[in-house]
């Protein structure tokens, strides 16, 4: 396994109200040093659940997504608060976003997004035995919850409005783990 570069230098050289962006000059193990810049995410993370109603609907959120400046058909997620465990940030978002707590939760993975200049990480949660409960949320308007047969999931594909690969990758994840229960 290769060792990974040294870091020689770190700082911030800009700050929005949601990004950081820090620069870090590294030295690799051959001797050379290059001056990368990247995205810095936030220390916890986010959640991205899979609320399933039933053993075959999934609840998927429609929402307004500034980056594509669309409604966007995806999965519930949010930013894990300083201190939050994984799975209580995942059943915050969900009574949050779909207006239902779960009883079962299971991390099923992390993923990156855009590694190379990123260093945000989602967990994707897995949420069962659903029962309702809403808790207010920091939308800006209400957020319309779209119940989806996880079977069509080919269809769900097709639509022109569901393009965020977390959710994607998700639906998949959850569609062969539920078929092994």
């Amino acid at each position: 396994m290769r060792k990974i570069p040294e870091v020689l230098d770190a700082k911030i050289i800009a700050r929005t109200r949601f990004f950081r962006v820090e620069q870090r000059d590294l030295r690799f193990t051959n001797g050379t040093e290059v001056c990368y810049e990247r995205l810095v995410g936030s220390a916890g993370g986010a959640v991205l659940i899979i609320p399933m109603l039933t053993d075959d609907t999934v609840l998927m959120i429609r929402e307004y997504a500034a980056g594509v400046h669309r409604y966007e058909l995806a999965l519930p997620k949010g930013k894990i608060e300083k201190n939050e465990a994984i799975l209580d940030a995942a059943n915050r978002e969900i009574m949050e976003e779909v207006g239902y707590g779960a009883r079962k939760l299971e991390h099923m993975a992390s993923l990156t997004i855009a590694p190379g200049y990123q260093s945000h990480c989602t967990h994707v949660v897995l949420a069962q035995d659903l029962f309702e409960r809403r808790c207010e949320g920091d939308e800006p308007e209400e957020i319309e919850v779209v119940p989806w047969p996880l079977s069509r999931l080919n269809e769900l594909l097709a639509q022109e409005e569901c393009t965020e690969a977390r959710s994607i990758a998700a639906l998949f994840m959850a569609r062969e783990r539920l078929a092994q229960q």
